[in-house]
């Protein structure tokens, strides 16, 4: 098709090859009960189970943004963020508009230190803390389990 013919083409071009948006999430664990790893995981607005992200924030390092996150979502008051990713899993993100769109999220862990009953979104979201198991099962981003299984696997190397 000649884009002189159909102005119109260039556009849905644009749309169509836009990049993936970015969101930068927080991985949060800690020990539990026996030394055993548990992964933090909290409802979205949609109800669907996932790690506490969000868009980055101007004047932020990543890492930092994901701490916010943890903090704002989670109730994450402390901890220990990595400074570099983990890794990153794909995802679709849904707007409110009905509109959805691809997304990169990039997984930040957090070793959680000190957490908070009363956080800014308390009242939209629930908390659970999981094995990792227990979090492969209820999460319901597809790659997020891929995620926490190589989690783990660094962990185990680091012991």
């Amino acid at each position: 098709m000649d884009a002189h013919k159909f102005p119109w083409l260039e556009n849905v071009k644009l749309m169509l090859s836009r990049p993936k948006a970015v969101q930068l999430g927080a991985l949060c664990f800690r020990q539990g009960k026996g030394g055993k790893l548990e992964v933090l995981l909290i409802t979205s607005s949609r109800g669907r189970w996932i790690l506490p992200k969000g868009w980055p924030i101007s004047g932020l390092d990543s890492w930092e943004t994901a701490l916010q996150e943890a903090w704002e979502e989670a109730g994450v008051r402390e901890g220990k963020p990595w400074r570099r990713p983990l890794t990153s899993y794909q995802t679709v993100k849904k707007h409110d508009s009905g509109l959805e769109r691809d997304c990169t999220v990039w997984v930040y862990p957090v070793e959680v230190t000190q957490m908070r009953k009363d956080y800014p979104e308390a009242d939209k979201r629930q908390r659970a803390w999981l094995s990792i198991d227990g979090a492969c099962q209820r999460a319901d981003d597809p790659g997020v389990c891929d995620v926490l299984k190589q989690f783990a696997q660094e962990m185990e190397a680091k012991a």
